[in-house]
């Protein structure tokens, strides 16, 4: 793929139970910033990794793009780039995304009554992902206000940003990692995080 200094579109996917509309607010962000986002819209837990992955890919490969995913989207476009190492995708940002496995998900999955609400994707939240050799630059910003549900059924050493311990997210062979002062869904809504995701899109790190 050509390496595009001027690279403007924008895959964005959200996460397990949030709709598409959530990464509105990040998106009129990156707008104004001169990129094109579009949004991945996917039924999380009810269609689960499988049957979402094929779309993925098929999006991704209609033309050069970067990524930016939230919670349950950091893993599975990773397990899309993964599997399909000839995308075109230059960059990646990775909101809260728990690439080494989620704990609290554990925790969910160890009870009859809040197993269910895992769905399809209960697999993926569980193990995680591989260390990153992909060609695609990966940057990870993780939150550590705990503000969240996830606190209830995960066992967080350290910071956390109330659904996803910062542990959680420290997968080997990022390009960079960054963790701000935000909560899981707060990461959607920080203008640090915006700002720090168009750097990384523009030049490879978090800062200037």
């Amino acid at each position: 793929m050509a390496r595009s200094p001027n690279l403007r579109r924008i895959v964005m996917l959200h996460g397990i139970w949030m709709p598409g509309v959530s990464m509105a607010w990040l998106g009129a962000r990156l707008a104004a910033a001169g990129f094109q986002p579009e949004t991945f819209a996917y039924a999380g837990a009810a269609a689960g990794p499988d049957a979402v992955l094929p779309k993925l890919v098929e999006s991704l490969r209609r033309e050069p793009a970067h990524v930016l995913a939230h919670s349950l989207g950091g893993l599975i476009t990773l397990s899309a780039l993964r599997d399909h190492p000839e995308l075109p995708v230059r960059r990646v940002v990775c909101l809260g995304s728990p690439l080494l496995g989620s704990s609290a998900a554990g925790g969910l999955s160890r009870r009859s009554w809040s197993a269910p609400v895992l769905g399809r994707a209960a697999a993926l939240l569980l193990q995680g992902c591989p260390p990153w050799q992909g060609a695609a630059q990966v940057g990870l910003i993780a939150g550590r206000s705990p503000h969240g549900l996830g606190r209830y059924f995960g066992h967080f050493d350290g910071d956390s940003d109330g659904t996803v311990a910062v542990a959680e997210t420290r997968l080997p062979g990022l390009a960079a990692h960054a963790v701000i002062d935000a909560s899981h869904s707060g990461l959607l809504f920080s203008a640090q995080a915006a700002r720090m995701a168009e750097a990384f899109f523009r030049r490879g790190r978090f800062g200037d």
